[in-house]
């Protein structure tokens, strides 16, 4: 038995029929004869919950009941070529359902067990539950309907399938004068029968005229009680045997390493997250094929670049054997580190990533889709008295450099997330924290960017007193993930204290009337040797440090600094270092950002520019 499927010419609306049909078509879509083959899917879902709470008749108590139900029915409906070659194609479905439903009452009331002496809430609570699972593989009816203006509908009819029932009933009680012994009762398993699904389009999707043998579409239709049928299909006449049938990308939902989910196109994922690129080929003939798949980037289409060669992703070939009517998928794991730029410092707003199956030396099919990738956050932490203004440059600073969807994040004044205590003057008007409690809030804060913008990995610039904050939080809480590189991936100072402020005394002594001169103790000489004798670990995260030079200081000696912050502090112990002609506050301008923060972020996946090895 087989089921045959051709264009079925209609004058007015296609019929839903979901059993076999055929019937001649027109000559503008009949240039090719063979059998439509290739994939449908359909869904049914369903989901409905509700809670009751009702007063007992004796006033004294309540009754509440709580209900949910789900249904998860799908059906994959493979199309494959008759061994006859006749045009008609066999339809065979792998069916998998799920139906579960559980209810709950829960009986309380206020009763006396001396008399009205004392009184208390007696309890029972009953729970039932069952359940309707099963699966299996059977041949399905499908058809295709033409209408005479280009439209078209697709009909799918899946048959019953035998499914296994279980249940439960559970009864406790508590609270009772006399105790109740509760009860639990396993039912099953029994069988049943699931009964079968059909599903026509309404017959509003349009033929390419430029491809009329091929049809791809998703008809959803919504029922009552939540309910919701979907139908999705990709199909072919006359293309080649082994083809593509899906191409999709996926990445990890942090915080959960391996917790694997959908990238949409226009969510896109974050510069350094791994990407599950997963590919979908089948054997649409009536015989056993091989063949390989390629996974490559691609620059077609592109503005800069298009005469490009396509590029491997990674040195990595998948062969696949197939039986008549099977599908496969492959799946490859792709590091995007560093593709949210070209190598030569532009921005690549969206990666094209290519798909192809070969067969006997010869390339059969093809499939392109684009996935963006956009830059990592840059978490910036402020020094403790920084001006949260000096931060509202950046986030255009950002769009401007690549787009909208590189974030800026000032930790300052963010206190749903942890708040590095900035408070705009350098004289306190509150009690200053130590800078080891600002690492525990910027820890806080940084694990809630990252969950928001599911960025597994992020960049930090930290500024003056910010930059201690940063170097101990890395130290002493930053974590290194599974794929072995730090959740910062590169901390750049700017005018950080690192060898401390010999002036700092100056600065304690005008806080000599103040009940918080706990920041400028922690800037003298000495803290700054025992902080530099604990904060040692970097766990694999660059570090990158900007000095200014614009002002000579007698304090310690005489030495060129930023007006706060000579240039030897600021560079003390980090090896990649940048000096630039302003003063402390002035490390936050468009200047600094051009000639210090951004070569040190931007590069493409070479690591080549500008900065090689950074």
């Amino acid at each position: 038995m087989h089921t045959k499927i051709l264009f079925l010419v209609l004058l007015g609306a296609c019929t839903g029929a979901t059993a076999s049909a055929a019937a001649s078509s027109s000559k503008k879509s009949t240039d090719c004869a063979g059998a439509w083959t290739g994939t449908i899917t359909y869904t049914r879902t369903q989901s409905q919950s509700d809670t009751t709470t009702v007063e007992r008749v004796s006033g004294r108590g309540t009754d509440t009941r709580s209900w949910e139900m789900k249904l998860d029915y799908k059906a994959s409906v493979v199309l494959t070529e008759a061994p006859a070659k006749d045009g008609s194609s066999i339809a065979r479905a792998t069916i998998n359902h799920s139906f579960t439903t559980k209810q709950t009452n829960v009986a309380v009331e206020r009763n006396s067990c001396d008399r009205g002496k004392t009184w208390q809430d007696m309890m029972g609570t009953f729970t039932s539950d069952m359940s309707i699972t099963g699966s299996g593989k059977e041949e399905a009816s499908v058809s295709i309907g033409l209408n005479s203006d280009g439209t078209y509908a697709i009909s799918v009819g899946i048959p019953q399938i035998e499914g296994t029932m279980t249940g439960s009933e559970r009864a406790t009680y508590s609270g009772q004068c006399t105790p109740k012994k509760g009860k639990d009762l396993t039912l099953g398993p029994s069988p049943t029968r699931i009964e079968g699904q059909s599903l026509s389009s309404d017959g509003s999707h349009r033929i390419d005229p430029g491809d009329p043998n091929r049809l791809s579409g998703t008809y959803s239709l919504s029922l009552s009680g939540d309910a919701v049928e979907t139908i999705s299909w990709n199909l072919q006449r006359c293309g080649a045997p082994l083809r593509l049938i899906d191409l999709k990308f996926e990445d990890m939902k942090v915080p959960t390493w391996d917790a694997w989910q959908e990238i949409s196109e226009q969510r896109g994922t974050i510069d350094g997250n791994w990407v599950k690129i997963r590919a979908t080929v089948l054997n649409a003939s009536g015989e056993t094929k091989t063949g390989e798949v390629y996974l490559k980037e691609t620059y077609k289409g592109d503005h800069w670049d298009g005469a490009r060669p396509d590029a491997p992703l990674k040195d990595q070939t998948f062969t696949l054997t197939l039986e008549p009517g099977e599908e496969r998928e492959i799946e490859m794991l792709w590091d995007s580190s560093g593709y949210a730029w070209y190598d030569d410092g532009r921005p690549r707003l969206v990666q094209r990533i290519k798909a192809e199956v070969w067969e006997n030396y010869k390339k059969v099919d093809e499939m392109t889709r684009n996935v963006k990738v956009q830059p990592k956050p840059i978490v910036f932490v402020p020094g403790i008295w920084t001006e949260p203004a000096r931060l509202d440059i950046y986030q255009n600073l950002l769009t401007t450099g690549h787009s909208y969807a590189w974030k800026a994040c000032p930790v300052i004044d963010t206190s749903a997330h942890g708040t590095i205590a900035g408070e705009g003057t350098v004289r306190p008007s509150a009690a200053n924290r130590s800078v080891y409690e600002h690492a525990d809030n910027l820890h806080t804060y940084v694990n809630a960017i990252r969950g928001e913008l599911n960025a597994w990995h992020v960049d930090m610039l930290g500024h003056s007193t910010g930059g201690l904050v940063a170097r101990l939080y890395i130290h002493k809480q930053m974590e290194t993930l599974p794929d072995n590189y730090p959740v910062v991936k590169h901390l750049m100072l700017a005018g950080t204290p690192n060898n401390g402020m010999p002036c700092a005394d100056s600065v304690v002594y005008n806080f000599a009337f103040s009940d918080h001169p706990q920041t400028a103790k922690e800037l003298l000489p000495d803290a700054m040797a025992l902080f530099n004798q604990y904060v040692t670990q970097r766990k694999g995260t660059i570090f990158s440090a900007l000095a200014g030079d614009s002002i000579p200081t007698l304090c310690g000696g005489p030495q060129w600094s930023d007006g706060y912050v000579s240039v030897e502090s600021a560079t003390y112990g980090i090896e990649d270092t940048t000096t630039l002609g302003a003063t402390h506050n002035d490390l936050l301008d468009a200047t600094a950002f051009t000639n210090y923060v951004r070569p040190h972020v931007v590069t493409g996946p070479r690591g080549t520019y500008p900065l090689a090895g950074k």
